[in-house]
């Protein structure tokens, strides 16, 4: 018993002290380092391109113009990348219950990067630009500002009166804001001459700072944080962009620690890319449509009215092999004229899969047969046979002999017809003076997914739909959405368009390429969702850091 006793002691002892380092320790606080992002660091990207001019109203020709601009200037909206629209220089809008008015305030705390505060004047100053004549902005949406009536109502504050209700409107909002005290002494002619176009200045997150030049030629641009910036300030001091003739060489400068970023990896220098081990790629849909036009307003070729043609035609084409092959499997097989990813596309159809052998029965069903010893399909003597015109680069030339080949196989015979792309479009889609045409319907900056321009009736002369495709309930559910304000409806709308479209295949969609974007592994908080145009990968570049510090977390010790 003495000896237990000892033992009991001892375990008592032992339990006491125990309790007495947890309470002496109770409450006190242990100091855990957590990293966070911090100011600091340089930021360098290689552009595939060259520096032409810093100006929002003449850089639709220059896709990397456009891009360092999306960080030098700021629309009164902005839309995220499923096409909602979000405030950027605008603090908040309204709009009337007819559709016809939208009145928006600039933010009280809106600056150019010399300080002045941003107006009212400053926003009449640019439509006045974009009405003139004299900027890039395509003539449809420049004859759109001139029918709208603009009206100040104070420094901070406009109404926009439109002619009739139109719901895309929101989009026409995004152009980059310029500054009148700047350039109200440039004659609109003279815009594209004016110094100020080296030299910018406007209110987004990043202010231009200096451009690099060798031996007389512009090779890169310095950009630095906005520190007065109204949205969240970003981590990265400075941005330094380099230009390069293409994406071989700037992986090649990236391997060579000129740059930490890729602005653009083509498809044929993906696989180099994806080898680099320190370099995260980051892929995107982009906003275009790769697809086969119809004429199906040409006698000449009048079986393409037939809809169990343009089916079976569709059904033969191997996409996907197609996009395997010549794309590195960078694409996403098209099934909708509307880009997958925004509120209006429609994911319940169904994808049409390759079956070279339904494609026979229906075009059997239709009455074409082989004759004997021939080898293309005809009914009552007229040949499915017409001609295909192609744009005169390697990659639309590769599909179109993929085309050929799969039409072939059905008994199909497509004539291909190279020609540029400035004619294909002007002589001959234009005047609807064709019969077939592999072309790329390009969306950018239509942040509104509304598909009117390309296939309601009214545009089948004159306007863009060059398949002269006159669908009547198809074009009344696009009418409506576009009068509408309630995105639901509007969706609703869509969804049964694209339904019929599917049904009827007017066109015959291929795929919505895909864009690719390399960022070395130091740069953190690289984020790249679905985009309406590459300049949108840097919506998010206020969360982007490279450099880190040591938070300090307090907490009671474990």
């Amino acid at each position: 018993m003495k000896k237990l006793r000892w033992q009991i002691l001892i375990v008592i002892l032992t339990l006491v002290v125990v309790a007495v380092l947890l309470l002496t320790q109770k409450g006190s606080e242990a100091t855990i380092t957590l990293p966070e992002p911090a100011s600091g660091g340089i930021y360098t990207e290689a552009l595939v391109g060259s520096f032409s001019r810093l100006n929002p109203m003449l850089d639709l020709n220059n896709r990397v113009d456009r891009e360092v601009d999306h960080l030098i200037f700021s629309g009164l909206l902005r839309f995220d990348s499923y096409g909602t629209p979000f405030a950027d220089l605008a603090e908040s809008w309204g709009v009337s219950a007819d559709g016809t008015i939208y009145n928006v305030s600039i933010r009280t705390n809106a600056y150019w990067h010399d300080g002045r505060p941003v107006t009212s004047d400053d926003v009449l100053f640019t439509i006045g630009l974009l009405r003139s004549g004299y900027s890039s902005f395509p003539a449809d949406v420049q004859n759109l500002w001139i029918e709208i009536e603009v009206v100040r109502l104070d420094d901070k504050t406009l109404q926009f009166r439109l002619p009739e209700p139109f719901s895309p409107f929101l989009d026409y909002l995004t152009f980059g804001i310029l500054p009148l005290h700047l350039l109200q002494n440039v004659p609109p002619d003279q815009l594209a001459n004016a110094p100020f176009n080296l030299l910018p200045v406007g209110t987004g997150p990043y202010r231009f700072q200096e451009l690099l030049v060798e031996q007389g030629q512009v090779t890169g641009v310095i950009l630095a944080a906005n520190t007065s910036y109204y949205g969240p300030v970003p981590y990265i001091e400075q941005i330094v962009f380099r230009y390069y003739p293409d994406s071989a060489a700037a992986l090649e400068a990236y391997r060579a620690g000129e740059v930490l970023a890729i602005g653009q990896i083509a498809t044929d220098v993906v696989a180099d890319a994806l080898a680099e081990p320190g370099l995260n790629l980051y892929s995107s849909r982009l906003p275009r449509l790769t697809l086969v036009l119809l004429n199906l307003n040409n006698n000449e070729v009048a079986f393409f009215q037939e809809k169990n043609v343009r089916l079976a035609l569709l059904m033969s084409v191997n996409r996907q092999w197609m996009v395997n092959q010549y794309l590195h499997g960078q694409a996403i097989i098209a099934d909708s004229p509307i880009l997958p990813g925004t509120w209006a596309y429609y994911d319940g159809i169904d994808l049409m899969s390759f079956d070279p052998d339904g494609a026979v029965e229906l075009l059997k069903d239709e009455g074409y047969v082989i004759p004997a010893n021939g080898t293309v399909r005809e009914k009552d003597g007229v040949p499915l046979s017409f001609n295909m015109l192609v744009p005169d680069d390697e990659l639309h030339a590769q599909l179109a002999g993929v085309i050929q080949e799969n039409w072939a196989a059905i008994g199909v015979e497509v004539n291909l017809q190279v020609v540029s792309y400035g004619s294909l479009l002007n002589d001959s889609l234009a005047l609807r003076n064709y019969e077939a045409a592999l072309v790329d319907l390009d969306m950018s900056r239509s942040y509104d997914p509304d598909p009117y321009p390309f296939w309601h009736q009214s545009a089948a002369t004159g306007g863009q739909n060059y398949s002269q495709w006159d669908n009547r309930t198809a074009s009344e559910y696009l009418e409506q959405a576009r009068v509408i304000a309630d995105r639901d409806v509007r969706a609703r709308l869509y969804r049964n368009f694209q339904v019929i479209f599917a049904r009827e295949m007017p066109a015959l969609p291929l795929f919505y390429p895909v864009y690719n974007y390399g960022v070395d592994a130091a740069v953190n908080g690289v984020q790249v969702a679905p985009l309406f145009e590459p300049g949108d990968r840097f919506n998010t570049i206020y969360e982007w850091y490279l450099v880190t510090q040591r938070a300090v977390d307090e907490g009671e010790q474990p």
